[in-house]
């Protein structure tokens, strides 16, 4: 019988897969702001993953059997199977567990677990020491899992072993003496734990270096056979992938084009758009001195775009207006990211800016990329899933993010705010463009280095041709280009899920208009596509037929 606290059995078999999904992950309670396991970190070995797999396959049993009282519920339930079985997928072919990198392992989560825990009481402070003395025991149990995975014949590619054994020992040097000192300088307990999980890092570094790297995969794309499952996973969508770089390459052409005509009017002297590039990075047009002032600018920037969108194109909750910007802790991926609230709103939605160690920062190229960190992208978008309470079940609005939905949304956004006339400075225009022609670069280098496609000039793709591509195409800086690449090659198929998804939110758009004509309301399309939750881009397309202005 449901509970009077849930409108159908379906919520409720939702609200209960969350809970007790993350019960078998400490950090993914800390991220949802469950409390309880606050002094503790995840089991990452097999045998607890598939103790964790067997109860999915019950939800899953359970929610097929259920019938949907009406729309919003035939969605949640739809929402629920297709993620339940997509990651399902992911463990049974052990691919959860062979594709790592920088920017998804458990080394990345338990670094970044420490950056959202509060310490003003003595004992938040103690769960944070109980955290680091548990990192030793929570690397071991990954240790374990990636010999047992290794041990059934899975391998992962020695590139991204080797990245991973670097990111822990930029860890090891002084990363959680840094946290602990920041947060209680003096307390001596808190300094040995944050000695000891350094210590552990090291360890674990050296272990990846000397005996995992050595007999791993050679090759660094995982071929066409892994790569499919991966694209559908990341973007809910059935794709044509050779279609799909076709579509990548003429794509970053046209994007190519029309930086060219902005650099024009930028610098009418630099015959490459690299040069063009480094001229407005050393300009003092936009230029910001010091990571203080960046985080003002990054954080009146977003209160700026709030004040423009909000009433107009979007009904922007008060709830939710506040977006935080904070800097990124060192060894993070060289992108920013953005990191959604927890579900009592009691942390708000915060954006995060890898300085990298840099003083001076342009903001000719960092523009378009707050729209689609902040508002109206991602901020906007998960903070209005977090408050669609009677509207979304309680996974749809914590667990069930989909990348080519969101990051398609972000990517959007900035196309959105570009057709608003945000970037007439032909500066930040080719800021947006740089950043639109490494999402199409994206699509590109990704399918063909996974698939082992030629490139431009008729050869297979690799990193270092991926590489090159980047810099002189996409405008990146080379540090950046190299963090690019490796996250690619970690994680098949989520690259593309930005300009295919932002590909399908304009098809939507655009068919919708054609479909209501004089009827069609921006803000209203906005509105309902925000609130009608997370899901599949195929499943999107579909339910947004439904939208009658």
């Amino acid at each position: 019988m449901t509970e009077l606290t849930h409108r159908s059995d379906i919520f409720a078999l939702s609200d209960e897969y969350v809970e007790k999904e993350a019960a078998f992950s400490p950090i993914g309670s800390t991220f949802l702001g469950i409390p309880g396991l606050e002094n503790q970190l995840d089991d990452f070995s097999l045998s607890h993953a598939n103790k964790a797999a067997a109860y999915a396959r019950d939800v899953l049993h359970r929610a097929k059997s259920l019938a949907p009282i009406d729309d919003i519920d035939r969605i949640a339930q739809t929402v629920l199977i297709e993620r339940i079985e997509a990651r399902l997928q992911l463990h049974d072919s052990r691919e959860a567990y062979v594709a790592y990198g920088q920017l998804a392992s458990p080394v990345s989560s338990i670094r970044q677990v420490f950056s959202v825990m509060s310490h003003e009481t003595e004992e938040q402070i103690s769960h944070i020491q109980s955290r680091m003395n548990a990192i030793g025991g929570s690397l071991k149990s990954w240790r374990d899992c990636l010999e047992e995975v290794h041990a059934e014949g899975h391998r992962t590619a020695r590139r991204q072993v080797l990245a991973v054994a670097g990111q822990l020992k930029t860890h090891s040097e002084g990363a959680y003496s840094k946290i602990a000192s920041d947060i209680a300088p003096g307390n001596e307990g808190l300094a040995a734990a944050a000695k000891s999980a350094e210590a552990a890092c090291l360890e674990m570094s050296k272990w990846l270096t000397d005996v995992h790297a050595p007999r791993s995969a050679d090759a660094d794309g995982v071929g066409e056979k892994r790569y499919a499952p991966w694209a559908k996973y990341f973007t809910g969508a059935e794709l044509d992938l050779r279609a799909t770089y076709e579509w990548g390459k003429a794509d970053l052409q046209a994007i190519n084009d029309r930086m060219w005509r902005a650099a024009a009017k930028i610098a009418p002297h630099c015959t490459t758009l690299a040069e063009v590039a480094k001229f407005c990075e050393e300009s003092d047009h936009l230029k910001i001195h010091g990571a203080d002032n960046l985080l003002k600018e990054l954080k009146d920037f977003t209160e700026a775009a709030i004040k423009k969108v909000d009433g107009i194109y979007f009904d922007i909750d008060d709830r939710v207006r506040f977006c935080d910007a904070r800097l990124a802790p060192e060894g993070s991926a060289a992108a920013p990211y953005y990191m959604p609230p927890s579900e009592d709103l009691a942390r708000p939605g915060t954006t995060w800016y890898p300085t990298l160690g840099n003083e001076t920062f342009n903001f000719w190229h960092i523009a378009s990329t707050w729209y689609h960190e902040a508002v109206p992208g991602h901020h906007l978008q998960c903070a209005t899933a977090i408050i669609e309470k009677d509207r979304l079940t309680r996974f749809q609005r914590t667990g069930a993010w989909i990348s080519g939905y969101g990051e398609g949304w972000a990517l959007y956004a900035e196309r959105f705010m570009d057709e608003l006339g945000a970037f007439d400075d032909p500066a930040l225009e080719l800021g947006y463009l740089s950043g639109q022609a490494l999402r199409a670069a994206r699509i590109v280098v990704d399918i063909g280095m996974h698939l082992g496609l030629d490139d431009f000039d008729g050869k297979p793709w690799n990193a270092e041709s991926a590489y090159n591509l980047m810099v002189e195409r996409a405008l990146i800086e080379p540090a950046f280009a190299q963090s690019e690449i490796e996250r690619y090659l970690s994680w098949p198929g989520q690259a593309i899920s930005y300009k295919v998804g932002e590909r399908i939110w304009m098809q939507i758009r655009e068919e919708t208009k054609e479909r209501l004509g004089d009827k069609f309301d921006i803000k209203a399309f906005h509105n309902y596509a925000l609130k009608i939750g997370p899901m599949g881009l195929d499943s999107l397309r579909a339910e947004m037929r439904a939208f009658n202005g």
